[in-house]
């Protein structure tokens, strides 16, 4: 088995429009280590991110942040460490165009 760390996904959101940042290729199993979410404005914004199979239509259950507020020119980092099979994706949603996402971590092939 091969193990790649790496950046997995970057993104700089579109305002109001659930996007996956990463989603694990075929063959594959992903260990997401670290989220970075950046508020490049001067103004406070809200994000939300989901593990999801689809972007286009997110369950309550997949959230692991919801409507977090981002205070202005500010970042948080996440420090995770969870496991994820192929196809699964990495979803972020934010109120404003000016967030940025950054997802960090490893790919595992057999």
């Amino acid at each position: 088995m091969a193990t790649v760390y790496k950046v997995l996904g970057q993104s700089a959101l579109a305002a109001t429009t659930a996007t996956a940042v990463y989603t694990v290729p075929a063959s594959t199993e992903a260990i997401i280590s670290t989220i970075t979410i950046c508020n490049r404005d001067s103004e406070s914004h809200t994000f939300r991110l989901a593990i999801a199979a689809n972007e286009a239509s997110l369950d309550n259950k997949e959230y692991i942040a919801y409507d977090v507020v981002l205070a202005a020119n500010d970042a948080i980092c996440l420090t995770l460490g969870f496991t994820l099979p192929a196809a699964k994706k990495v979803v972020a949603y934010a109120d404003a165009a000016q967030i940025t996402v950054n997802v960090f971590g490893a790919e595992i092939t057999a």
